[in-house]
């Protein structure tokens, strides 16, 4: 039993803390609420303040137990001493008997199902992959590192942060339970906008409606964090309207915080802000109270912004690369990213109602089917209530359609039902009959039978997984295949090893450091080195030489002057520099540089058939490659090596003078093929153990991992181990790099 005491240990200490402090500011504020709906916003603003003494904590590197059970300790303290001088306001009116009793028993029937699946050992994708191998990591190293390797670390982390001290008592499970919390809080905080505004009906239906949906229950009981936008959201929403009533500066305080808050939990929740600030700029024509709500918002926005610039030179990494350029993300990534999560695999957008409310198989879970009655919400414009919310709705549904899975439309979704639970308060029957067709139709058992067999939902009830009495590993064995992997190398290789993936593992149960291909610029541009030890298009297959009368030079630079072939990206093995028959050989004052990527610039002079420089974008006019000799020396010849787009693109050759002037050099241009071996893995090994790679980890299935798996001791590499599909090699040797002046040919051994 003492593992599931330290997960509701963790859990709870992070909640009541939260609790604790967010019940102190508002009473300190002396905001005028309900004893109900003060206690979900008590939660959800204590978790703002206590993100941000978080994010203070890790910075310093102090993240340690004994550090947050003072901060739980004296928080618990105050809020006990400031309740015993307040008086709450009067609770609300009663609620309607058979409304009341319907609310509880759904409440109570999903709540057994999201309490156990919340405690039992965490499987989610998302969760185990980067959500909590970062609060991991930061667990081990007390505070904050940098995770270069992995372009979700660079996002903002106010919910991981929370979860960062659940976890360090309750490990997995106890930040699960920390955002089911949110969940509750959320489904308080509608029932209670419902009755402050006179419809408590419709906030009982609405409640209900938002607790039972599929994706919000499986959603809310992992440690993903969309859940604990959404209460964010509409805690903003609910300060704002408070605010609107009351006038009181505490509330546009608070309301401020909150929409900061919003964006250090996601980005996209950045809205908040706006939100709050034109709402009050429209009520009171006044800029004094913006000025206010904008200022205490970038008490928590400025500290990632700043995690940002000092660490991936982008205040919103690892977006709008293009605007800040960095060695992080490459800017086709961004671009291909953005494209794909813009329409995943539905042939139009056209399929996005019944995809994401009934079958939910390709856009990741399913909403429940009654939210297909979404638009009959719009009749509820014809109330003042009913125009405020479907305004918060309509804004915070923006970011969707840049991401259009399902789960990313959790943030608004208790708009949509507090919208459409309005428009039917007056036809109860109709409106009891959707609550509890949803109800019905959203248990596990029944959702079964009418959505995907892949749509993301819960099961059966977990209690014994909750309480250990099936162990984690087994209950990780078959619901999380991919467990193996990490424990493979936990068990198969030593502490500080880096594995490079060409896909994403359960990082959150291994300490290891985990380099997937697609997560980061680095990882790229090995995935690049792998792929050139067998694959042609990634191999030198053309030189294009340019030769001209003897010039006395101190720079030499390639430009392109045109667009180049729709699509693709210039790639350049080798840059050669010639003086009569003779290379050039690289020399220490050379100074390389490029634009775009400057920082991968060596690459396309260090004499490896295996490595490449590329703008990691299409064709632009202006783009260059140059090479500053440090001096001034007399060359003839420039070759430039690349793949098999050599004539795919117009390069003009400037040279720098001694008069330090650039000029065109006016050269023949000759583009004649290469032929390098079909083989080169132990010279790809080589360049990625140099760069810090100890380990290689291939599923059968991925691009070449069957000519490793073919004959592994020609590559330089020697089976670990092999789990769930996947074989797991140590990297031996390789061939040394090439001096300056020899071919780059390598054959197969």
């Amino acid at each position: 039993m003492l593992v599931p005491l330290s997960i509701l240990f963790g859990a709870l200490l992070t909640v009541v803390t939260a609790f604790a402090i967010g019940r102190t500011i508002l009473r300190r504020t002396c905001v005028e609420l309900y004893r109900g709906e003060e206690d979900a916003l008590a939660f959800v603003l204590g978790s703002a303040v206590l993100s941000g003494l978080v994010f203070a904590i890790s910075a310093l590197g102090i993240a340690r137990r004994g550090v947050f059970l003072a901060i739980a300790a004296a928080a618990i303290l105050v809020a006990v001493r400031r309740g015993a001088h307040r008086n709450v306001r009067p609770r609300f009116k009663p609620l309607p008997r058979f409304w009341r009793n319907l609310f509880f028993a759904g409440f109570t029937v999903f709540t057994v199902l999201y309490f156990f699946s919340a405690m039992a050992p965490e499987f989610s994708p998302d969760g185990v992959s980067y959500h909590l191998s970062f609060v991991a990591r930061y667990a081990r190293e007390h505070g904050f590192v940098r995770i270069p390797w992995n372009l979700y670390a660079q996002l903002s982390q106010g919910i991981e942060l929370l979860y960062l001290m659940a976890f360090l008592f309750g490990k997995h499970s106890a930040a699960a339970l920390v955002h089911y919390s949110f969940l509750l809080a959320l489904v308080l905080a509608v029932v209670s906008y419902g009755r402050r505004i006179g419809y408590p009906v419709a906030g009982l239906a609405a409640g209900l409606l938002v607790y039972a949906s599929p994706v919000v229950g499986i959603d809310g009981t992992s440690a993903y964090i969309d859940v604990a936008v959404a209460c964010i959201l509409f805690a903003v929403f609910y300060f704002v309207q408070l605010w609107d009533a009351q006038r009181s500066t505490g509330l546009l305080m608070i309301a401020g915080l909150l929409a900061g808050f919003a964006y250090a939990a996601k980005y996209t929740a950045i809205l908040a802000l706006p939100y709050a600030a034109v709402y009050v700029f429209w009520r009171t024509r006044k800029i004094v109270p913006v000025a206010l709500v904008t200022a205490c918002a970038l008490v928590l926005i400025a500290p990632w912004v700043i995690k940002d610039v000092v660490w991936a030179g982008n205040p919103v990494a690892p977006m709008f690369n293009r605007w800040f350029p960095n060695p992080w993300v490459h800017i086709s990534f961004e671009h291909g990213w953005t494209q794909s999560l813009a329409l995943y695999d539905l042939p139009s957008r056209i399929a996005i109602p019944m995809e994401a409310a009934v079958r939910g198989g390709k856009l990741g879970g399913l909403l429940g089917p009654i939210f297909l009655l979404i638009p009959l919400g719009l009749f509820a414009l014809r109330i003042q209530e009913g125009r405020r919310i479907l305004a918060a709705a309509a804004l915070f549904t923006l970011p969707y359609f840049a991401n259009i899975g399902t789960r990313f439309l959790i943030p608004a979704l208790p708009f949509y039902a507090l919208s459409l639970a309005l428009v039917l308060t007056e036809m109860r029957l109709i409106l009891a009959t959707v609550v509890i067709a949803h109800c019905i139709l959203s248990w596990p058992s029944v959702a079964r039978t009418y959505a995907s067999g892949s749509a993301w939902r819960l099961g059966r009830v977990p209690a014994k997984q909750a309480l250990r009495i099936e162990s984690e590993q087994s209950w990780l064995g078959r619901k999380q295949p991919d467990y193996a992997i990490a424990r493979l190398f936990e068990e198969k290789t030593p502490a500080g090893s880096r594995i490079l993936a060409m896909n994403g593992t359960p990082e959150a149960y291994t300490n290891r450091t985990v380099l997937v291909r697609f997560q980061s610029g680095e990882g790229e541009t090995m995935g690049d080195i792998f792929f050139a030890a067998f694959a042609p298009d990634f191999q030198p297959r053309c030189a294009e030489r340019f030769q001209f009368a003897p010039r006395e030079v101190r720079k030499i630079r390639a430009v392109e002057t045109g667009p180049g072939v729709a699509g693709l990206h210039w790639s350049i093995h080798e840059f050669r520099v010639y003086q009569g028959r003779s290379e050039l050989a690289r020399r220490p004052e050379w100074r390389l540089t490029a634009q775009p990527n400057p920082w991968e610039a060596q690459l396309a002079f260090d004499n490896s058939p295996v490595t490449r420089w590329q703008s990691w974008q299409p064709f632009e006019p202006g783009m260059f490659v140059e090479v500053d000799f440090g001096r001034l020396r007399t060359i003839d010849a420039v070759q430039l090596e690349g793949p098999t787009d050599c004539s795919a693109h117009s390069l003009r050759l400037d040279g720098l003078t001694a008069d330090g002037k650039w000029t065109t050099l006016d050269p023949q241009r000759d583009i004649s093929p290469l032929d390098p071996s079909p083989f080169m893995g132990k010279a790809a090994m080589r360049e990625l153990k140099q760069r810090g790679i100890d380990y290689l980890f291939l599923r059968d299935t991925d691009f070449g991992a069957a000519d490793v798996i073919e004959n592994p001791e020609a590559w330089g590499l020697s089976l670990a181990g092999q789990a769930s599909g996947g074989r797991l090699y140590r990297i031996d040797a390789g061939y040394p790099r090439l001096e300056t002046g020899e071919h780059a040919i390598l054959s197969r051994p």
